[in-house]
């Protein structure tokens, strides 16, 4: 009894002195962090989202061009309903820069320069959902690392609605071209200059970015700390077997897997074809932005995929009470919301009480994802990479999420085949249900914490 209970003492001495380093470091931390000056990080943010708000003019420009370009009187340039399909999801299948596909678009002369100039748009699209997110993490500091992380998704959806103003579609060469100019004029991340042992420009870009008041020298050496742990020689796949790669790059991919899973294409084909814009998402996704630092990940994770498991299940509700058992194809399931909803006096009499139905779960679904399952799994994958794999990790998410948006996508119409419209939305909301219980169990709080800190977590070392 005795050794236990000295063994006891030892363990609690232990962890009290773990503690005490803890806090004593947390304490130093914020110190530093009082002195932080954020303005030019923020600048160095702004120009880096000029990526994702072209990548978002490219995800919406098909919505209104497609039907000008189905109707056009000119032959050259006039698309049927299948080039019409490819058009539109050519951004997942191919990979150059914003500007040329967007001058190429803008001078067709016939269908083939349109294919090309998406292919180059959706090279330069995958380009930006790859570095923007993990260029912006490196960067920011913990206090507002969700924040600024969060601008990424909230860009792509200001793009989307910019889309549909028709006169930015003669100026969607102008955010890449002030990308390129403003580039110039910002640092490379500290993280990566230290990686390849150049401190010096390290603590000059820290300075850059945290301010003439902040003694940007602990920051320098606590990253190069983490840095000196970790073998700079690249990517090798033996890393694919220690924890802390394989644990975060599983969540990361799986994050993604279902963040398409939750049927948000599907939801916002129906949406754009009732409201006709994005501006809702857009609303939510900088609210979303705003309380991200202080709600948490897991929070808002959990609190979206509640919100859109019933909002999806209610949405299968309505095709149940109002879709014709013969109409499974999408322009068919279309008419027919578009009918009860009073858009439409072709497709007979629907019970109108269930317009309110449809409106409000389709609206509860957009926010709940805007808040969460949008901007979320972007974030939290710049977050929880080790330097060592951090572009290869990050490549193997974005895959994933395009991937699975493809194949989504293209297989929508099957799906409604097979289950009917009221089922298709009914497995999405049981997908939405899975999101939840994956956040609760194996998806880490990442605020409030540094990128090592992260790192530790998923290591096994004491953070």
């Amino acid at each position: 009894m005795d050794i236990q209970d000295e063994r006891r003492r030892l363990l609690d001495a232990e962890e009290s002195e773990d503690n005490q380093e803890v806090a004593d470091t947390r304490s130093v931390q914020d110190a530093y962090l009082d002195k932080v000056r954020n303005g030019n990080l923020y600048l160095a943010v702004f120009v880096s989202v000029l990526g994702p708000l072209s990548f978002g003019f490219v995800l919406g420009y098909s919505s209104p061009a497609i039907p000008d370009l189905t109707s056009t009187t000119d032959d050259r340039v006039r698309l049927d309903n299948d080039q019409a399909s490819w058009f539109g999801l050519s951004l997942m299948l191919s990979a150059l820069p914003f500007v040329f596909g967007f001058t190429i678009i803008a001078a067709a002369q016939n269908i083939w320069m349109l294919y090309v100039g998406r292919a180059l748009t959706g090279l330069a699209s995958g380009i930006a959902s790859l570095v923007v997110p993990v260029y912006i993490s490196e960067m920011a500091h913990e206090r507002v690392r969700g924040t600024v992380g969060s601008c990424v998704q909230l860009m792509v959806v200001t793009g989307i609605c910019g889309a549909y103003w028709r006169w930015l579609a003669v100026c969607g060469s102008v955010p890449p071209t002030l990308l390129i100019v403003g580039m110039c004029f910002m640092p490379e991340t500290p993280r990566y200059l230290l990686s390849h042992g150049k401190r010096r420009e390290a603590e000059a870009a820290l300075r850059f970015l945290r301010g003439p008041d902040a003694p940007v020298e602990w920051e320098c050496a606590r990253i190069q700390e983490a840095c000196g742990q970790q073998e700079s020689a690249g990517f090798r796949a033996s890393y694919l077997r220690e924890p802390g790669v394989y644990k975060p790059l599983a969540i990361g991919m799986l994050l993604m897997f279902f963040q398409q899973a939750t049927g948000i294409n599907a939801i916002m084909f129906y949406a754009e074809n009732i409201f006709k814009d994005a501006q809702f998402e857009m609303v939510f996704t900088g609210i979303a932005a705003v309380i991200m630092d202080r709600a948490g990940r897991r929070v808002l994770l959990c609190i979206s995929g509640v919100a859109m498991a019933i909002s999806a299940a209610v949405f299968g509700v309505f095709f149940f009470l109002t879709t014709a058992p013969n109409n499974t194809t999408v322009n068919a399931v279309v008419s027919e919301l578009q009918g009860s909803l009073g858009l439409e006096g072709s497709v007979g009499v629907r019970p109108q009480d269930l317009a309110a139905l449809a409106l409000a779960s389709m609206a509860v679904f957009i926010a709940g994802f805007a808040l969460g399952w949008g901007p979320i799994p972007w974030l939290v994958m710049s977050e929880i990479f080790p330097s060592k794999v951090r572009g290869f990790a990050s490549a193997a998410c974005v895959l994933t999420n395009w991937g699975n948006a493809f194949i989504i996508t293209k297989f929508f119409q099957n799906l409604l085949d097979w289950l009917g419209s009221a089922g298709t939305f009914w497995l999405f909301a049981s997908m939405c249900a899975v999101n939840v219980v994956f956040t609760m169990a194996f998806v880490p709080e990442t605020k409030g914490k540094s990128l090592e800190e992260i790192q530790e977590h998923f290591s096994g070392a004491r953070a």
